[in-house]
């Protein structure tokens, strides 16, 4: 994306889910420990409303913990095969997104993309609390998934390279494609070499390196013109 294009989120009733996703330095390389990772940290910043919510909506499974069903949209591919295209959008070799030309399935049925799908599921958890015919369950779980995939810089890449998957590269002596690097290889390698193999000691760092000023995108969500989907801000 160009420097000074940023796609903005809306604050629907979950997404306190964005406050991890701008944590510096850049560590949204998002296999399933990635994804738990987002949503441990962005636990902590949901508002008392927002966590009643969530929790009343997390499925028995979960144990009441958000980040054990923020992998779980991978897992359903096999099952939603329609769901496959909403992980990512892909751009025609330009470093720029524009919702009506690049939102889109290789059908090029509209919407179908990473985008489409955070507007599409922000949309019906609004209706929580309200009779509704939508599985909000799904919904969370899907949202929760989205934003992590959203910031993984591959899963908004060119389309001609399939966001890095044909491109091959060495991660020091293992042969992969560029995407499955941003994607696992590189919380894999940091979890074992700086944070002693735990998972929850990394999280535990990332949390202490939150500092006042990483939130200072927080005024541009909050004025997103339209407070139900993604806006741009240049």
């Amino acid at each position: 994306m160009a420097p000074h294009q940023r796609v903005l989120l809306p604050f629907p009733l979950v997404f306190l889910l964005l406050l991890l996703l701008v944590v510096p330095p850049r560590a949204d390389a998002w296999g399933k420990e990635g994804h738990i990772m987002v949503c441990k940290i962005a636990e902590k910043y949901l508002s008392e409303k927002a966590a009643a919510a969530v929790q009343a909506l997390l499925p028995e499974s979960a144990g009441g913990e958000l980040s054990t069903v923020c992998p779980w949209a991978d897992t359903v591919r096999w099952h939603y095969h329609w769901a496959s295209p909403l992980h990512y959008v892909n751009t025609p070799q330009v470093c720029n997104f524009k919702y009506s030309r690049d939102c889109h399935n290789s059908r090029g049925q509209q919407g179908m993309c990473v985008v489409g799908a955070i507007n599409n599921y922000t949309d019906q958890l609004y209706s929580y609390g309200q009779k509704t015919s939508y599985n909000l369950t799904e919904s969370l779980m899907f949202l929760a998934h989205f934003v992590g995939d959203v910031h993984q810089p591959l899963h908004v890449g060119f389309e001609d390279d399939e966001g890095g998957n044909t491109i091959t590269v060495h991660w020091y002596r293992r042969k992969a494609n560029l995407h499955h690097v941003w994607d696992v290889s590189i919380i894999d390698t940091a979890i074992k070499d700086f944070y002693n193999k735990s998972m929850d000691t990394m999280v535990e760092t990332l949390k202490m390196n939150l500092t006042d000023g990483w939130s200072d995108d927080i005024t541009h969500w909050e004025n997103c013109e339209n407070k139900h989907a993604t806006c741009l801000c240049n």
